[in-house]
């Protein structure tokens, strides 16, 4: 995350931030598993599980768990796998093992039509 993407006071990175991830997700499951992008249309559940700050790296994944006519539901998750550490340094960070998940989320995606 960049400093651009913290919102609050000390560097804290809105949640909205791992909403965007999850959504970067399901357009690349959408487009292997259909051929097109499809359409986000609902989230049926969002927790957030640990603060996310400006200087952490995260990785979101997803996985297709039900397959609709068209509709596809997601479960997504997102780790913090390295977090800054402003108190060596400006530029300093470490690796996080294991990763800390920040983000779960499900969801429901409308499938496009293929070209």
């Amino acid at each position: 995350m960049s400093a651009h993407d913290a919102h609050y006071g000390g560097g804290l990175v809105d949640g909205a931030r791992m909403l965007a991830l999850f959504g970067d997700v399901a357009t690349e499951l959408l487009i292997r598993s259909d051929g097109d992008e499809g359409l986000f249309a609902a989230y049926e559940s969002v927790e957030f599980l640990a603060p996310v700050y400006a200087g952490d790296f995260i990785e979101a994944e997803g996985r297709i768990v039900r397959f609709g006519n068209r509709s596809r539901t997601i479960e997504f998750e997102a780790r913090k796998v390295v977090r800054a550490r402003l108190d060596l340094s400006p530029s300093a960070a470490e690796t996080i093992d294991p990763p800390i998940v920040v983000c779960r989320a499900r969801g429901t995606c409308v499938a496009g039509t293929k070209a």
